[in-house]
C-alpha cells in the first residue's frame, strides 16, 4: 500500500511557503494599490495569516483553523474594495513569489491555477 503525499509535502513542507509567503508581502509592501487593503501598520499578521491558511489548505497542519476558525475566504475579505485592479496586483506579486519558489511544473500549475481561482473570487467591486 503506498502513502499519500500531500502537496504540501511535495513542495518542501513549511519552508516553501513561508519563502513564497515572505515574497509575496515584500510585493505588496511596495504596491500603493494593494499596501491599502492591509490595515495593519506591519504586514506581518497578514503574512503569518495567509501562511498558515496556505499550509493547511496544501495539507500540512490545520494551525490555521486552530486559531481563527473557518477560512471564510470570502468574508473575511468583504470589508476591502477588491476590483480587476486589485486582483491583477495580487496577481502579480504572487507570480513573481511562484516563479521564485522553482516548483516541479506540476506542483507549479497547482498552485497557480488555485491563485488564479482564488483570486478571481475575492473580487467584490466592478471595474
Amino acid at each position: 500500500m503506498t502513502e499519500q503525499v500531500t502537496f504540501y509535502e511535495a513542495a518542501g513542507g513549511e519552508e516553501t511557503f513561508r519563502r513564497l509567503v515572505h515574497r509575496f508581502y515584500q510585493g505588496v509592501a511596495e504596491d500603493p494599490n494593494l499596501r491599502a487593503l492591509y490595515p495593519e501598520e506591519d504586514l506581518g499578521p497578514a503574512e503569518e495569516r495567509l501562511r498558515l491558511f496556505l499550509i493547511q489548505y496544501w495539507g500540512g497542519p490545520n494551525t490555521y483553523s486552530q486559531r481563527r476558525g473557518h477560512p471564510r475566504l470570502r468574508m473575511r475579505h468583504v470589508p476591502f474594495v477588491i476590483g480587476e485592479a486589485e486582483r491583477e496586483a495580487w496577481l502579480k506579486h504572487m507570480r513573481v513569489a511562484v516563479d521564485e519558489l522553482e516548483l516541479p511544473e506540476q506542483l507549479e500549475k497547482m498552485l497557480w491555477d488555485y491563485f488564479t481561482m482564488a483570486a478571481r473570487s475575492m473580487v467584490n467591486a466592478p471595474s
